[in-house]
């Protein structure tokens, strides 16, 4: 989700010691490699699709077994009273990192993460676009994950945080984004051994056919980011090419909506649309990037709008 600055603290602390000891008690078998095979990066799901062992972003989430082993982070949870998606407990082995990118797919485009520390050394330090700090042990943060971020683990021990992905309420978003209240002035969520409190989990569910009207944001959102990638001929004009090209899509696609509805009928229609949309896209597209994080127009294109389209 796009921020309007790097980092947000929020302003609320968490008791470091139950967080530790209920993160310490996970057994072996609970942290699993990074999807992606990152060295020295694996993970501890919390909230996943059926509360399997799985890092899909799209279904019915729910606490997997080791939540329900950890009565206080789920209180922690609970307590910012938003609706969870993905999350999942962090680890980065010392001497590794995570590597620099963006995240540009279409589950970021309207979710933050945030991050709780739980194991940390001052050593360990989250860069993004240009900014550097230090997240401490039971402290809260989000970021925005458009920009391009990094996290150097210089220390000599693990780092594990808490991190759950969510779209936030009004309330949680006039809470994060407050102007900055005295650190002696914030609460501590203090462990209640007699909560148990119920968390909102995502449902997960999507229409067959993405409606015109979030098309429409999607291809707005991007073309409002085109730039050049260097040394760009004719940068305005290709610009412009590109960007008509995609509100012309935005049309066709919505004549489609209000002729078969979103429901799932004519599929086929709605995919030669889109493949239409890619193949042509493709040359117009070349040497385009985002302003912000310069990711290829081409693949946020792709990542954030057409394989969203019409989802399997």
């Amino acid at each position: 989700m796009k921020l309007a600055r790097p980092f947000y603290q929020l302003p609320i602390l968490f008791e470091v010691a139950r967080l530790q000891a209920e993160v310490a008690a996970l057994p072996g078998e609970a942290w699993a490699p990074h999807p992606d095979g990152v060295p020295g990066n694996s993970a501890a799901r919390l909230i996943t699709v059926d509360g399997e062992e799985s890092d899909a972003h799209t279904g019915q989430m729910l606490p997997t077994r080791w939540l329900a082993q950890m009565p206080y982070l789920r209180q922690v949870l609970a307590g910012f009273g938003v609706v969870w998606s993905r999350s999942r407990l962090m680890r980065l082995a010392p001497g590794t990192g995570v590597p620099e990118h963006a995240d540009i797919n279409y589950h970021w485009h309207n979710r933050v993460r945030l991050h709780i520390p739980v194991f940390t050394r001052p050593e360990v330090t989250f860069h993004c676009d240009g900014q550097t700090v230090h997240m401490a042990p039971g402290e809260a943060w989000i970021f925005d994950n458009w920009r391009r971020h990094h996290v150097d683990n210089a220390g000599d021990a693990d780092r594990i945080h808490l991190v759950a992905d969510t779209t936030g309420t009004a309330a949680f978003w006039q809470f994060a984004c407050a102007p900055p209240l005295p650190r002696e002035s914030w609460p501590t969520a203090r462990w209640d051994p007699s909560a148990d409190p119920a968390l909102l989990t995502e449902r997960g569910w999507r229409a067959a056919i993405m409606p015109a009207a979030e098309v429409q944001l999607l291809i707005e959102d991007l073309c409002a980011e085109l730039t050049g990638s260097g040394e760009v001929p004719d940068l305005r004009a290709r610009i412009a090419r590109f960007a008509r090209l995609l509100e012309s899509f935005v049309l066709d696609w919505r004549q489609l909506c209000v002729l078969h509805g979103t429901g799932g009928d004519a599929k086929p229609e709605f995919k030669r649309l889109a493949e239409r949309l890619h193949q042509t896209a493709k040359p117009l597209a070349e040497g385009l990037v985002m302003r912000t994080n310069q990711a290829s127009a081409l693949l946020v294109l792709e990542k954030r709008v057409l394989l969203q389209l019409v989802p399997d």
